[in-house]
């Protein structure tokens, strides 16, 4: 069990952490190159249509002041407005509307890759040496190697140009209009479904979400399996495990019960670094497949400059991982309670 304590100090080193991820976005963003009101204004704006622009901005204060209203707007969840990219509408509408793209998603890849990587991890160390621990080995290797870019389009020709079992892009099919409940796809139409709609549109959410959850589990599971191959390994060698085995408990019984729970303990930092990367990095994904996610999102509003937008996707991205972190140490708190000591 986990303590209130523990939870309440480790809840507190996010503030300080968030802050730190504020202040570096804003420092990048206005010691880089060039000017966001020129960028609004346009490229034939006049001198004197430039210069209300920032002062409608407010970028003719002074840094210090800039920072100051900056850190308030975040401390009231108000992240200003997009200059470009949706000019005028809020930047928390936005996110709002593409995070669940992505959350979803990267998800789905992280189920694909626990439920498929410890199993393989454990059989890998378990058959150590065998034919099986090398077919794993290998397997991992080549989901690590292998590039979203390559492997995307690749399994498009394979299962929607060649084989036709799946669609090659998109979320849903355009003939179901499904309600907006959370904006997760699947749970969306799930709902639909039960309330007297039909599993149709249900279907086709799955099956649209299977191969893109499948590209970037590949590679989840690839770096989880190895990673639950090496602390397996580590803990079968301990005294405790040996002490075990010579009282006469089962091999399957002895590593189930007292070598899985100690092995998992650090593959549960890959995990949460691995589900970051996800959130982070599915911009490929997205783009291969026509996914709009908060990664396309945010490579869109740096390409054209859109700083409340950039900030506000990056402090979300933040945000995120410091939770997922959380969550991480909350379950090494849960598999060792020694770890609160």
């Amino acid at each position: 069990m986990v303590s209130k304590r523990f939870f309440l100090k480790r809840l507190l080193l996010l503030v300080p952490v968030l802050f730190g991820v504020a202040t570096l976005v804003f420092a990048i963003l206005h010691l880089s190159p060039g000017d966001p009101a020129k960028v609004i204004a346009g490229q034939r704006a006049t001198a004197e249509q430039v210069a209300a622009v920032r002062t409608e901005l407010g970028l003719n204060d002074p840094i210090w002041v800039q920072y100051g209203r900056y850190l308030f707007d975040i401390v009231t969840l108000n992240l200003g407005d997009s200059y470009i990219v949706r000019k005028g509408v809020p930047v928390l509408t936005i996110l709002r509307a593409r995070l669940p793209v992505t959350l979803e998603l990267a998800l789905y890849g992280q189920l694909l890759g626990i439920l498929f990587g410890i199993p393989l991890g454990v059989l890998s160390a378990v058959k150590q040496d065998t034919i099986t621990d090398h077919l794993t080995r290998v397997g991992a290797l080549t989901g690590i190697s292998v590039p979203i870019y390559w492997s995307g389009p690749l399994l498009i020709l394979l299962f929607a140009q060649f084989l036709g079992l799946l669609p090659a892009s998109g979320r849903i099919a355009s003939a179901y209009d499904v309600p907006v409940y959370t904006g997760l796809i699947t749970l969306d139409s799930l709902v639909y479904a039960l309330s007297g709609g039909g599993f149709g549109a249900f279907q086709s959410a799955i099956s649209h979400m299977l191969l893109p959850a499948a590209v970037i589990g590949v590679y989840s599971m690839a770096l989880i399996s190895r990673m639950m191959r090496s602390s397996m390994l580590e803990v079968v060698r301990q005294d405790y495990m040996r002490t075990a085995r010579a009282k006469g408990q089962g091999a399957k019984i002895t590593i189930m019960k007292h070598g899985f729970r100690n092995a998992t303990i650090p593959v549960i930092t890959v995990i949460g670094i691995q589900f970051g990367t996800l959130l982070g990095g599915a911009v490929l994904t997205e783009t291969v497949f026509g996914i709009g996610g908060i990664g396309t999102l945010l490579v869109n509003a740096i390409e054209v400059g859109d700083y409340p937008l950039v900030q506000g996707t990056v402090l979300v991205f933040a945000f995120l991982f410091t939770l997922v972190n959380l969550g991480v140490d909350l379950t090494y708190s849960y598999l060792d309670p020694r770890i609160e000591q």
